[in-house]
């Protein structure tokens, strides 16, 4: 192992067979496939790791030294800033720095750089939460509750999430408009969740966004996408 990585306690858990690639430690999850797709479309060799929820791996010592919030994905740089290793926990963080550190999928003009940004950000504090607990209420824990207020709750605002998207990508080809990007990595896994894994398209009535629905496939057809939805491997 290299000197790069081997001051990192998460590696004697999951050793890198190539220290010299980017660690990722992750699960396919909408948060888990942000990073990994990301790195399949911009081409970065990394080496992924499985972080078994089934075996409470994100509570070890080990990956709570790498990230002490214990969710994934996290990742460790060993040709970080100054070439020195960056470790990185938060989704949103890890897509823009492989955005800046590539050159890849996140406009160089400042004013369309904050503008996908803000619409990283908007995923992160709303879509992804709002989602989340809508699939808690409807295909988990959550159904068994008799009072149906707090399900209704994240579907009215699920809904209404899903109106914003629908209306901003009226005549757009992605989120940025022609143009790609980590707006679309962050958004459309959640999106591609909501309606598969947690089987809420009739409740929130998806149909009714059918600009939602043209871009989610243009999403799921990329091959990188594909690529990076099936990672880290079962097993």
């Amino acid at each position: 192992m290299t000197h790069a990585l081997q001051h990192f306690a998460i590696t004697r858990k999951w050793p890198a067979r190539h220290p010299d690639r980017l660690q990722l430690y992750s699960l396919p999850t909408p948060n888990g496939v942000k990073a990994s797709i990301m790195l399949e479309e911009t081409g970065l060799p990394y080496e992924a790791h499985r972080v078994g929820f089934d075996t409470q791996d994100q509570l070890s010592p080990e990956f709570l030294s790498l990230n002490p919030n214990n969710k994934i994905p996290a990742i460790i740089d060993p040709h970080g800033p100054g070439g020195q290793p960056l470790a990185l926990f938060e989704s949103g963080a890890i897509l823009i720095y492989l955005a800046d550190k590539t050159g890849q999928l996140l406009p160089p003009d400042p004013a369309a750089r904050y503008h996908a940004l803000q619409w990283l950000m908007w995923q992160m504090g709303g879509l992804g939460p709002m989602f989340g607990q809508l699939g808690f209420f409807h295909k988990f824990a959550g159904k068994d509750y008799e009072d149906k207020r707090p399900r209704d709750r994240y579907v009215a605002e699920s809904v209404r999430l899903l109106r914003v998207l629908d209306g901003h990508l009226q005549g757009r080809d992605w989120m940025m408009g022609g143009d790609y990007s980590i707006a679309d990595i962050a958004i459309f896994p959640w999106v591609r969740n909501l309606v598969g894994f947690y089987e809420a398209r009739e409740l929130v009535q998806f149909d009714r966004f059918p600009q939602v629905q043209r871009v989610l496939d243009a999403f799921v057809a990329r091959p990188a996408v594909q690529r990076g939805l099936a990672v880290p491997a079962a097993g």
